[in-house]
């Protein structure tokens, strides 16, 4: 009696553990793109793509996030005409010309650059459906670098789900 309830302990905690491998909870991967600064604007789509096919998560959720105070994650119709209009928009709202108190405090000219990525935010979080990271069809993922000088960014992509 003694015997068998061992085993089936430990074939319990087998079948626990590859349950686990196999339902993957959490999975986090980064990478790091090269950008010229000044809101220039990136695709990374398919690379957040392929870091959530690699997850092997069916349904659930991914939340992509530029590590630094002076960039943004978000989406956008990637085509040259409107990344163009955005980073109009993007001088209009906090012109790299500006006063600011951080520039003149550090000396280094970005308080702009602060200001853009404060905005927008350093993250973007969607939905994981089917395998499949749900956007529309026109709709891709984006870093946005408002740096005033060309940097290499660090991108973490974590994906959460079954």
């Amino acid at each position: 009696m003694i015997i068998s309830v061992i085993i089936r302990k430990k074939k319990l905690k087998s079948m626990a553990i590859r349950l686990a491998e196999e339902v993957n909870m959490v999975f986090g991967e980064d990478f790091t793109i090269q950008t010229d600064g000044y809101s220039d604007i990136k695709d990374i789509t398919e690379k957040v793509k392929a870091i959530v096919h690699k997850s092997k998560t069916k349904n659930g959720l991914v939340n992509i996030f530029a590590v630094g105070s002076t960039a943004s994650i978000t989406t956008i119709e990637f085509e040259p005409a409107l990344v163009e209009d955005m980073r109009d928009q993007l001088e209009k709202f906090a012109s790299r010309t500006m006063h600011s108190r951080h520039s003149q405090t550090w000396g280094d000219d970005n308080g702009f650059s602060h200001i853009r990525a404060t905005f927008m935010g350093p993250s973007l979080t969607a939905p994981v459906s089917d395998r499949n990271v749900l956007l529309g069809t026109w709709q891709q993922i984006v870093v946005i670098d408002h740096d005033n000088r060309p940097r290499s960014r660090r991108i973490f992509v974590q994906v959460i789900g079954e």
